[in-house]
């Protein structure tokens, strides 16, 4: 597994592009804008990409996906719990900082779904706290969890919106990431990578 890290959008968000360096097929896990880097490297290095994955639906993990989609038409996922984000401009923030932004027609996930991309299983761990419908993905046969914006380095998400809930996200990251093994490789939704272990001995939130 190859990991792109392509920061972008109006908040810094990371978005991450997961290549099979065998196959060349791929997934994008949020996207905050599609700039002319990510284009530009998924068509020099011939990839195909099969789906987006979306950690949560607020505004700066998903205003690329029309234009993304205008030149490749793939599925979006979205955990069922944010699915009315995607559609309210007011609720995923969108409105505060843009003229508002909306998305329809993504397909819906659960806690323990397992979805099969570019040669990877991708687990669905919901992960409620900074939306109630967070959610990260895992691959347990790379040891990488992709966290969006319930675990960073040496923090935790921001839980002051609609919705949001300070001790959701503590138990979400105490019952569920901190359960994976100590050498999960962590790839938030903002600033740099962490590990599960590290998180367990240095994040002064959980």
């Amino acid at each position: 597994m190859k990991i792109e890290k392509f920061v972008t959008g109006i908040i810094s968000t990371n978005c991450y592009l997961v290549i099979n360096e065998e196959t060349k097929h791929a997934v994008i896990v949020d996207l905050a804008a599609f700039p002319r880097a990510l284009k530009n490297y998924i068509e020099e290095e011939n990839i195909t990409v099969e789906a987006i994955l979306l950690t949560h639906a607020h505004f700066d993990h998903i205003m690329g996906i029309d234009d993304f989609k205008k030149v490749y038409d793939v599925p979006v996922y979205v955990e069922e719990h944010d699915a009315d984000l995607l559609t309210d401009a007011r609720l995923n923030q969108s409105l505060t900082y843009t003229n508002g932004y909306t998305f329809a027609g993504a397909k819906t996930v659960k806690d323990g779904d397992v979805l099969t991309f570019a040669g990877y299983d991708f687990r669905v761990l919901h992960t409620p706290g900074h939306t109630m419908g967070c959610c990260c993905y895992y691959v347990e046969s790379e040891n990488v969890l992709f966290s969006g914006d319930t675990l960073f380095q040496n923090s935790v998400g921001r839980t002051d919106f609609e919705n949001s809930s300070t001790s959701a996200i503590v138990r979400s990251v105490r019952e569920k990431l901190f359960l994976l093994p100590d050498e999960t490789h962590v790839y938030p939704g903002h600033m740099g990578e962490t590990m599960i272990g590290h998180e367990k001995t240095h994040n002064p939130y959980v």
